[in-house]
């Protein structure tokens, strides 16, 4: 291993939690299209599966940012068991209706509750790493890129995984296993206590939403037009390989854009960041944006696969730089809630992005719909570029970063021995 990715897991306990959010992570790619395959396996009707898509996306986007909030102010351990098992519930209410045959109505009743619980476990080991380097702007740097890295080896493994058992095994397979690793990851992650990051129950900062930021609100709006390009091209390509007579290549030319992504965040990571995070996060917007108009141009699968790996290559050094901004833009207390509404607008934007290529793709044909994730990557551009000057860190947050790691061990462990008392 690098020596940089060597240095960030020098700190005790830090494999250990990376691990756990690995495991925790894979359900995010696994239940949306765990559900879409099994219930147009079961019923055969793709408009309800969906539906249920969708309605899981909106909810989950809708309850994350609360779901972080909570853990902001109460810590990770007390909130992420009770919300990862109320998903947990939720989904084997929804295989267990399907199972039985129940009405479509307990289908979406049971997909709202699993949606409204999950909690965003990216934001939560990002949380931790801030919590161990943030005294150290470049190992924090190395372990953003790390994660980012690790969100997408989750979108290539969980999707083909999900599938994979809902058609070989049986129907309720996918979402079962996403299941059992939430339930997994979020027990391991919450047994790990000495890399917890303390909460925040009171403080200056600790009132109202992280979206008060201003900042935080262009990232929010940047990511929403980004999660636009990642939905659009998921859709185009399916539809571009079909149309070539090759559907079944998609996933492979759909990997070589995550392959991309991977290997410029590990490049990333090695690198120490010079100059404002803010201008590189607006460089790496734009160069999204100009690496978006060669895939209008190709003309067959293997010069789309090309396009689309070059592409990839903007992707994971840029959300590795919007998360060290997100640092800089709101109160340590609110640092989790943060991260989530940006990890929220991706979702958004995903959902967006395959509604409006699959509107393209049925009035002008696959190739045309390359033109919704070129567009959104030249809006998200152009946002980053009119909200630059609130992207700069606020005075008072990097006042309030200066203060010791020892300070705030000391104020976690205070709480713990509270916490011992009140038992």
């Amino acid at each position: 291993m690098p020596s940089p990715y060597r240095a960030i897991f020098a700190a005790p306990g830090t494999r250990g939690f990376s691990a756990a959010g690995f495991v925790g992570r894979m359900p995010m790619s696994m239940l949306g299209i765990g559900i879409v395959t099994m219930i147009s396996q079961v019923t055969g009707r793709y408009s309800l599966a969906g539906g249920l898509a969708a309605v899981f996306a909106l909810t989950e986007a809708a309850a994350g940012p609360q779901i972080s909030r909570l853990v902001d102010r109460y810590g990770q351990r007390r909130v992420l068991r009770p919300a990862a098992a109320v998903t947990v519930a939720g989904v084997a209410g929804l295989l267990a209706c399907v199972r039985a045959g129940a009405p479509d109505w307990t289908f979406f009743a049971c997909t709202v509750v699993a949606g409204s619980s999950t909690p965003t476990m990216g934001a939560l080991v990002r949380a931790r790493w801030a919590a161990i380097h943030g005294g150290s702007p470049e190992l924090l740097h190395t372990a953003y890129a790390l994660e980012s890295v690790v969100d997408e080896i989750c979108f290539i493994i969980g999707p083909i995984l999900s599938i994979g058992l809902c058609t070989v095994w049986f129907p309720e397979a996918g979402p079962l296993l996403a299941a059992l690793f939430l339930a997994a990851g979020a027990y391991l992650l919450a047994a790990q206590r000495s890399t917890e990051p303390p909460p925040h129950p009171r403080g200056p900062h600790s009132g109202g939403s992280a979206l008060s930021s201003r900042g935080l609100r262009v990232l929010v709006l940047t990511f929403v037009a980004t999660g636009t390009i990642f939905g659009a091209v998921d859709v185009a390509t399916v539809a571009f390989a079909a149309e070539s007579g090759h559907k079944a290549a998609a996933s492979l030319v759909l990997a070589t854009y995550a392959a991309g992504s991977c290997t410029a965040g590990v490049l990333f990571g090695l690198f120490r960041p010079k100059g404002p995070a803010a201008l590189r996060f607006l460089l790496g917007v734009s160069l999204m944006a100009v690496s978006m108009i060669p895939p209008l141009l190709v003309g067959n699968l293997r010069f789309l696969a090309v396009a689309l790996f070059v592409s990839g290559l903007t992707v994971a050094p840029t959300l590795a730089t919007a998360m060290g901004l997100v640092e800089q833009l709101v109160p340590r207390a609110k640092l989790t809630e943060g991260m989530t509404w940006t990890i929220t607008g991706l979702a958004v934007g995903v959902a967006l992005g395959a509604s409006l290529a699959g509107s393209v793709i049925d009035s002008a044909g696959a190739r045309a719909a390359y033109a919704v994730p070129a567009s959104a990557a030249a809006l998200a551009a152009v946002v980053a570029l009119l909200g630059y000057r609130r992207l700069r860190p606020v005075p008072e947050l990097e006042l309030e970063g200066s203060r010791s790691d020892e300070q705030q061990h000391h104020e976690h462990d205070g709480h713990d021995r509270r916490e011992g008392r009140m038992a």
